[in-house]
């Protein structure tokens, strides 16, 4: 099965596995999405992740969300650049998510890393998606 947009579907998957308070969500794996994953984890906003994998040759990821006081820690995830319309930012133009609080997840020519990150190394790229 292949996907329009991958980035879009895992970040689907985890919404939605929010607002059923699961405690863990299954996703199909790619090295994009354990790299996005990777910084979710790294910033607090799920608990762990591991990859599992299949006697088909088809790997998933298991995802732990994190919960806070029944609460999901991810209040808001969102898509931003799409693959219809693709977002891209320089480095002093890196848009700051709910005051500094959250977190924008950037696709620079040098990887995978978060806004704050992109503005440390002074890289812009593809805005991917946003986190609160």
């Amino acid at each position: 099965m292949s996907f329009t947009d991958p980035i879009g579907d895992m970040i689907a998957r985890i919404r939605n596995a929010q607002m059923r308070t699961s405690n863990n969500v299954v996703i199909p794996n790619s090295k994009f999405r354990v790299k996005i994953l990777e910084i979710l984890k790294q910033e607090g906003y799920i608990s762990n992740y591991k990859i599992i994998s299949d006697s088909s040759k088809k790997n998933t990821v298991q995802v732990d969300l994190k919960y806070n006081n029944g609460l999901p820690v991810i209040r808001d995830i969102k898509r931003i650049s799409k693959p219809g319309r693709r977002i891209y930012a320089k480095a002093s133009s890196i848009p700051r998510i709910q005051n500094g609080l959250g977190l924008a997840i950037v696709s620079t020519s040098i990887g995978i890393m978060s806004d704050n990150d992109a503005r440390i190394k002074n890289v812009g790229g593809e805005i991917l998606c946003r986190v609160f």
